[in-house]
């Protein structure tokens, strides 16, 4: 069970997740790039992204041709799934007020994911400005949490907890020139029971070890890595 190995190393253990988005990772840096996520002590590769125009059963084999680290769905559209995977993040949009988002794709996707051997972990999927206008945040039509209001972050995930999330996840977005600051990501993990993911704008060794000083149990690496598979092995090295 994957969310059960995130729950037994939760404030033990930090992970580190490699985000791989189909449409911008050829499969010639993908065996580099899963080189790399091995020596670099990654746990966990989502795959998924704002617009996947692929099926993404292609990439998810070539994946497990090369390791045995678990794949875990990270979906933007409905489009976006296959039960080649080993799990899914059903990502409701909680930091935003677009009801396809909240629970419309999910509806859509219900019976494929009934019938799959997917695992599936409820993630309250929030997004937090960084001073850039997000392919999320233009693909779902909603406006990200305010990064300076960390009391109005914490109440939205205290509320996805309440409602059955079992992770919280602050993505500040692909190609943020930040991560979150470490004051909110902090907040949030003070005031929830339930595992906290942080993605976005990690771009060296020390913004992933503010990120898990302020509590990130998973913290999530994509754009920064894409091109060039030896800068994950430089970000991983906090966790060392």
């Amino acid at each position: 069970m994957i969310y059960q190995s995130i729950l037994n190393s939760s404030g033990k253990k930090r992970k580190l997740a490699l985000l791989i988005d189909p449409e911008e990772t050829s499969s010639d840096v993908l065996p580099a790039l899963i080189e790399s996520a091995l020596r670099g002590c990654v746990s966990i590769i989502l795959v998924g992204g704002s617009l996947v125009n692929h099926p993404v059963g292609p990439l998810i084999d070539a994946i497990k041709k090369i390791c045995s680290l678990p794949v875990l769905l990270f979906p933007g559209t409905p489009g976006q799934l296959s039960d080649k995977a080993d799990g899914l993040l059903l990502l409701s949009l909680i930091s935003g007020r677009n009801p396809e988002f909240l629970i419309g794709n999910h509806v859509v996707a219900a019976k494929f994911l009934k019938k799959s051997s997917l695992e599936i972990i409820p993630t309250g999927y929030m997004l937090i400005e960084n001073g850039i206008t997000s392919s999320a945040e233009y693909m779902s039509n909603t406006r990200p949490m305010p990064a300076n209001k960390p009391e109005l972050a914490v109440s939205t995930a205290l509320a996805g907890e309440m409602l059955g999330m079992k992770l919280i996840y602050l993505e500040g977005g692909s190609g943020a020139p930040t991560a979150i600051p470490a004051e909110l990501i902090s907040a949030v993990k003070k005031n929830i029971s339930i595992p906290l993911i942080v993605g976005g704008g990690i771009r060296s060794a020390g913004d992933l070890k503010k990120v898990y000083e302020a509590g990130a149990d998973i913290a999530v690496v994509g754009n920064a890595v894409e091109n060039d598979a030896t800068k994950l092995l430089e970000i991983a090295k906090a966790i060392k």
